[in-house]
């Protein structure tokens, strides 16, 4: 135990990055955005219901891989929760509001104000913990709207900040600045490694107009993960799918998700301007689970009652393996795979089985990781902390470091992780941890495996 304390505290500390200061009385800011939320908004309920039962019991201890590793009471989600939960309870709730009248109580303080901020910024948002309470609590929830607070405050990490401006206000409206033209010079590029590799011409369709599907995946992929472009591309031409990519908005990474209700919204409302533009019939998000569940609230703020339907990668593929429309060989690839389920799409069950299916479609050498599917560990970078580079050693020694064990147990060649954050975390978690393997997405397989 004393060489673990002693491990960590090499460790920079987990701190939030704040893009200006707030200025003023921060206590009355943060009372004051928090009323025009509720007001504005359904928390209300959620909250109300949570301030009724407990959230102190600690359950929750035994699933947070944060806490697993550092052994610290702040990491406690109900810990969390509740610095929330008691602002709430005294502020904004009848009986609480009243006892503090007649009896006094707790006093919000800039000092709890710092300790949220610190503890907030802290939890990666995996809703694992979600799994694991008796009172039905929403950790995750409650850390998303702290964060929603926070922000409107200027309590927030500048690379997501920073990220997000680009996307809502810069030339490039993308969140890693990438202009059009390189865009459109690197598919180019990648039509042509398709045609050496495959023999294909398969290409990338730009402003098709009236296409079945507008694909919208995270920015990144169009210079970063290549093998994963392509192989989405040769899943599209095997099956004779219509598809396009806006050369207007092409950003499925969505930061909103992680910390303001209004950026999510922003952000979605681009989607739908290019998707009507296009007049595309269905929109189609790439290997990424942030980005899928962001997109998932498309119904909530799409104007109008003539929005698409919206689905994932890997449930079209699925579904056009199990019909026939492609076909994969499994002795293309020997070596060892696992498969890291990424929270946003697979704690509630949503997307699990599906990548599992096509694996064992091009593979006879499939090991799990354990726990797996709904209980998986996060990568240690949701949340969007993965944008924060400074804090690396954080997410790698300490929030990753359950992870990276889970991978070494498998002794799997490859890792498959379907979604761009969970990306570069993988490859930063592997080489801090000295972990062998070679991480991919899941179409980089189907790339090496389709038959034509």
């Amino acid at each position: 135990m004393q060489k673990k304390t002693e491990q960590l505290a090499q460790i920079p500390e987990m701190k939030y990055y704040v893009e200006n200061e707030a200025k003023g009385d921060r206590v009355s800011q943060f009372l004051e955005i928090f009323a025009s939320i509720l007001k504005h908004s359904n928390y209300r309920m959620a909250l109300e219901h949570y301030i009724k039962v407990s959230a102190k019991c600690g359950r929750c201890t035994s699933s947070c891989h944060v806490y697993k590793t550092t052994g610290d009471l702040k990491d406690i989600p109900c810990y969390r929760s509740e610095l929330l939960l008691s602002i709430y309870r005294r502020y904004f709730s009848l009986e609480g509001s009243m006892f503090s009248r007649l009896f006094g109580g707790f006093e919000l303080t800039e000092e709890h104000i710092d300790k949220m901020a610190y503890s907030f910024w802290n939890c990666t948002a995996c809703r694992k913990c979600v799994l694991e309470c008796p009172s039905g609590i929403d950790h995750g929830l409650l850390t998303h709207l702290a964060r929603y607070i926070m922000a409107e405050m200027n309590l927030a990490p500048r690379a997501l900040v920073i990220s997000t401006r680009e996307q809502l206000h810069g030339k490039t409206a993308n969140t890693s600045g990438i202009p059009f033209i390189a865009l459109k010079d690197s598919l180019e590029f990648l039509e042509e490694e398709l045609l050496e590799i495959t023999g294909q011409e398969i290409r990338f369709p730009i402003d098709l107009e009236n296409a079945e599907y507008i694909l919208f995946t995270p920015v990144s992929d169009f210079l970063m993960e290549a093998d994963t472009l392509m192989g989405i591309a040769a899943v599209l031409h095997s099956a004779g799918i219509s598809w396009t990519i806006g050369s207007k908005y092409y950003d499925a990474i969505n930061y909103g998700l992680f910390y303001s209700d209004l950026v999510l919204a922003r952000a979605l409302r681009k989607m739908e301007e290019e998707t009507r533009r296009l007049k595309a019939k269905k929109i189609l998000i790439g290997e990424c689970g942030h980005a899928t569940r962001s997109a998932s609230f498309l119904k909530t703020y799409w104007r109008g009652d003539d929005c698409p339907e919206m689905l994932n990668i890997m449930e079209l593929t699925h579904d056009l393996l199990k019909e026939g429309r492609i076909k994969l060989d499994p002795s293309k690839i020997s070596e060892k795979i696992t498969y890291h389920d990424p929270c946003n799409i697979a704690r509630q069950g949503w997307i699990v089985e599906q990548p599992r299916e096509i694996i064992r479609a091009l593979s006879n050498n499939f090991v799990e990781m354990t726990p797996n599917k709904t209980e998986n560990y996060c990568c240690g970078g949701g949340g969007g902390t993965v944008s924060i580079d400074e804090i690396r050693k954080y997410r790698t020694l300490v929030s990753g470091k359950v992870k990276a064990e889970q991978i070494k147990k498998t002794g799997a060649h490859y890792v498959v992780a379907p979604c761009a954050n969970c990306k570069k975390q993988f490859r930063e978690l592997m080489e801090d941890n000295k972990v062998d393997g070679e991480l991919v997405g899941l179409h980089d397989l189907i790339l090496k495996a389709i038959v034509f």
